[in-house]
Order: structure tokens, then C-alpha cells, then sequence
């Protein structure tokens, strides 16, 4: 069984700097897990490592894709398996979007057809809470606990599976067992602090240019639903200023990494390592050593 190094952790927790330097220290090759980095010209809003922060690590799946083409957690599946088990090297795996590393790690089939983009055009007009509940009322006995009624993508994936298949959104199985042998590191963070973190990055991104990054790619009739770019569209159209943009991003940021720190917490038997912005190194002195025992 191959091995496999896996970093997660909420946003703007410091995954970037702790995989570049574990990987530079067991010269390690790094597998994007993060479903906004895929797209090409979504650099600012993804958080993506520029050329610099890379320092010469080899990065894959990180601008494989135009913002208007179509990319499935299938398609990451199929693309990082791979890149994994046609080397012989250690691969690391580093990433927030925990379906898509799941999908990997685990031996995940997948039961419904990919993902029909055009659904999101079809429920525009829903509101979030719409939405939600014409998925209840299609599948009455779905576990709440897994979709989150403002993941907008996730439930018209839900009600794409129960109209093709007349099942669940669980109509793919993921069984427990892994089909590689990960070392799972979970980085965790104190919630005021990280929060207080995820603030300090918008602000950077909007110094970066983030606006205009969305506005190139809005000009072109492209959409991103990430967030990041889905928050200006309202502000492009007139209907709210760039503070509130901007303080929106926080909040739907911050709820992000919530539903990531509990996806990970409930979903992965991982390793964790508590990080302060002050002891990266710590930390990552910590991984080292432990890393040196398993591998």
C-alpha cells in the first residue's frame, strides 16, 4: 500500500507554509486539494501559492482547468489517484475541500453520473432556504447533518442524484477502509484567532486586487460560486457597496471554516497539531519528528 501525507485544516489556518516546508524537508511533491485552486485566473480569491511561496516544490492540479469548464469531485478523483499511484515517490495531499480529499484517501465508488452544471442556471432564482426544502421534500429522510442549507452546491447536487437515481445523495458509498496508507494531519487552530486571521486575508486580497480579479472574469459572463467571487456580483450590479462585499466574504469565510473543522473532526481519523500564528515552526518541527517515526 502506497503511502500518503495528507495536510488539512480550516482556511487561512497556514496549510500552505506547513506542506511547502514538509515537503521541502523530505522532498515530497504536493497534490492541490483545494476546489477553487483547479480553475485558472481564480488566484487571489483561492489563496492559491504563488510561484514564490511554492519555492520550487512541484505543485499539481493547481491550474488545470479554464473558470468556464466543468470539474467533478469524480474528475479529482480519478486525476490525483493518478498522480499517486503512477509514482514511485511519497506524494503529499494538502487542501481544504474535504470531499474532494476524501474522495481520494478512501475507497469511495461513485454510483450517480457527474455533476450537470446547468442545474445551477435552473435553481437561480431559489433562495438558499427554497432550495433546502424542495430537497427535503424530494428526499424526506435525508441526514441534515451532512448538507448545510446555504452550500448551494451541494444541495442541487442532492437534487440532481434523487431526480436521476431516485436515491439519496449518499447513492455514491464510502467505505471506511483507505486505499493508501495516510498519515493525516489535521492543523487546528483557536477560533478567535483564526478568525481573526481569515479577516486579516480579505483585507489583503482586496489590497491584492482582489476586485478586479472578479471583475475580468464577470466582464466574460463567469460566475464563480466560490466564495470570494460569488459576493461581488450584487456590488457589480449595483445593489451593494464594496464594504459590504467585503464583510460579507469574512462571514461566509468564517463559516466556512467552521463546516470544514467539523467535517474533518467527524469525517477523518487525523493527527492533530494545534497552531498559533506565532509557532509555525513549532509546529512544523513537531510534524517532522513524528513523520520520522511513521515513516
Amino acid at each position: 500500500m502506497k503511502k500518503l501525507v495528507v495536510i488539512l485544516g480550516p482556511t487561512a489556518v497556514g496549510k500552505t507554509k506547513v506542506s511547502i516546508e514538509i515537503a521541502k524537508h523530505y522532498n515530497f511533491e504536493i497534490i492541490n486539494g483545494d476546489s477553487v485552486a483547479i480553475y485558472k485566473k481564480l488566484d487571489i480569491g483561492s489563496a492559491k501559492p504563488t510561484k514564490e511561496e511554492m519555492d520550487g516544490v512541484k505543485h499539481y492540479l493547481i491550474d488545470i482547468k479554464e473558470p468556464s469548464e466543468n470539474y467533478s469531485v469524480y474528475d479529482f478523483q480519478l486525476d490525483a489517484r493518478k498522480i499517486i499511484d503512477n509514482s514511485n515517490d511519497i506524494k503529499l495531499i494538502s487542501g481544504g475541500t474535504g470531499l474532494y480529499i476524501s474522495s481520494v484517501i478512501y475507497n469511495y465508488e461513485f454510483l450517480a453520473s457527474e455533476r450537470k452544471y446547468t442545474d445551477e442556471d435552473k435553481y437561480e432564482s431559489y433562495t438558499n432556504e427554497e432550495l433546502y426544502n424542495l430537497l427535503l421534500s424530494k428526499d424526506p429522510n435525508l441526514d441534515q447533518t451532512k448538507i448545510h442549507p446555504n452550500n448551494r452546491k451541494r444541495v442541487i447536487r442532492a437534487i440532481e442524484v434523487i431526480d436521476e437515481t431516485n436515491k439519496s445523495i449518499h447513492s455514491f458509498n464510502k467505505k471506511n477502509e483507505r486505499i493508501y496508507d495516510c498519515y493525516i494531519i489535521y492543523l487546528n487552530m483557536d477560533r478567535a484567532k483564526l478568525y481573526e486571521r481569515i479577516n486579516k486575508r480579505v483585507d489583503m486580497m482586496i489590497d491584492m486586487g482582489l476586485e478586479d480579479e472578479v471583475k475580468s472574469l464577470y466582464n466574460l459572463g463567469i460566475k464563480p460560486k466560490a466564495i470570494g467571487y460569488q459576493e461581488f456580483i450584487p456590488y457589480f450590479q449595483g445593489k451593494s457597496s464594496l464594504d459590504e462585499v467585503v464583510e460579507k466574504i469574512k462571514l461566509n469565510t468564517r463559516h466556512l471554516a467552521k463546516r470544514q473543522e467539523t467535517w474533518f473532526k467527524h469525517q477523518m481519523d487525523t493527527h492533530f497539531y494545534n497552531v498559533d500564528p506565532d509557532n509555525l515552526d513549532e509546529v512544523i518541527n513537531n510534524i517532522i519528528n513524528d513523520l520520522d517515526r511513521w515513516l
